[in-house]
């Protein structure tokens, strides 16, 4: 085990493991440290069907391409296994089962991480923990009775198991594909709380990913006019309402604002019996133990493309850090290429210091 390092990357994900392959080129002393048992934490929550909506010529990381169809959709298992064999590549430094309970500073101005058996110490910090942190359940949960079954789509895996009458809640694409899997064999309501914009998954016999390569949407960046309103807008890649009624069968209500018993309230007044939810809610993050200034007065992250205002602390693969590929897996690698080089410029103005004193 490594305990003092010039990189710490926290998080084995996409992008702790992209980030890693550009440190080991550059030959960083650097460790991923990862509090799951396997690497890639996140994908293996997700249900056994989940298919990417972007094609594998999309879906790759730096240098090792995705095998199989470029033109066709990964699967979650898929995914999982390149991720395995992306480590393995690279012979990554992962150190799994190793959960940073506390980020500081340290001596002489370095970080120090404590996990739960020992403190490593380093120059620079990554958080690459990613967006999908703690599952988030509306409290109308608890108003639910305990005859009604009740998940969040990071713990939903298949319809199988699940009783007759399902509630989705949530109108994302995840709430959108879980409600359609389930269609097949349940009844099933999705009750969506917004309004999405609904965007065809091939467009004129092309991937809508190779029009939005083509015109650049994907490198607009979140600070510019097009980006701050892009930012604040919700897309469903290959789903409609309007499909999921005709094609699936399942029943659309409002936002959910209400529960008793297996009674479920809806915004317009309207009820429902449920014997299960699932609940497609979303993710909030827990930077509970970073203890070092990097928040602004509502709790939110300060940083610009990643780089925070303490100096060699850095965050990766977050929804819109710089551009809407961001916290995809075909693209975290552009956020990626960038940390590594700030990385690299302060390594290199610390070694030059170095030498200056001792000069």
């Amino acid at each position: 085990m490594t305990n003092d390092v010039e990189v710490a990357v926290i998080g084995a994900g996409q992008a702790g493991l992209a980030l890693g392959s550009v440190l080991e080129r550059q030959g960083r002393r650097f460790v991923i440290l990862e509090r799951a048992g396997e690497i890639a934490p996140a994908w293996r929550e997700r249900w056994d069907s989940l298919t990417l909506f972007t094609p594998r010529r999309y879906s790759a990381l730096p240098w090792v391409p995705f095998p199989g169809d470029p033109d066709g959709y990964p699967t979650r298992d898929e995914v999982i296994a390149y991720l395995d064999r992306y480590a393995e590549s690279f012979e990554l430094p992962v150190e799994l089962s190793s959960e940073v309970k506390k980020l500081d500073h340290g001596e002489n101005g370095r970080f120090r991480l404590e996990l739960d058996d020992r403190t490593i110490t380093a120059d620079q910090v990554v958080v690459a923990t990613g967006p999908f942190q703690t599952p988030y359940v509306p409290t109308l949960a608890e108003q639910l009775g305990r005859e009604v079954v009740q998940l969040h789509a990071a713990r939903y895996r298949r319809p199988q198991g699940l009783p007759w009458t399902v509630l989705v809640v949530g109108g994302g694409n995840t709430g959108f594909q879980i409600a359609k899997e389930l269609s097949v064999t349940h009844q099933v309501v999705l009750s969506v709380g917004s309004r999405q914009k609904p965007l065809p998954q091939r467009v004129l016999g092309r991937d809508l990913f190779w029009w939005l390569t083509k015109a650049r949407i994907l490198d607009v960046t979140v600070g510019s006019r097009l980006g701050r309103r892009l930012s604040t807008r919700d897309t469903l890649i290959g789903s409609s309402p309007r499909e999921l009624e005709d094609r699936y069968g399942v029943e659309l209500k409002p936002r959910t604002v209400g529960a008793e018993g297996r009674t479920v309230r809806f915004e317009d007044d309207s009820e429902l019996d449920v014997d299960a939810v699932v609940w497609a809610t979303g993710y909030r993050p827990d930077y509970s133990w970073i203890d070092l200034p990097v928040f602004a007065e509502d709790g939110r992250l300060r940083y610009r493309r990643g780089v925070t205002d303490v100096p060699g602390l850095y965050f990766l693969g977050l929804t819109w850090q710089h551009t809407r590929g961001s916290a995809l897996i075909g693209w975290v690698k552009d956020d990626a290429m960038f940390i590594a080089e700030q990385i690299r410029h302060r390594q290199e103005r610390a070694a030059a210091g170095e030498r200056a004193e001792a000069a």
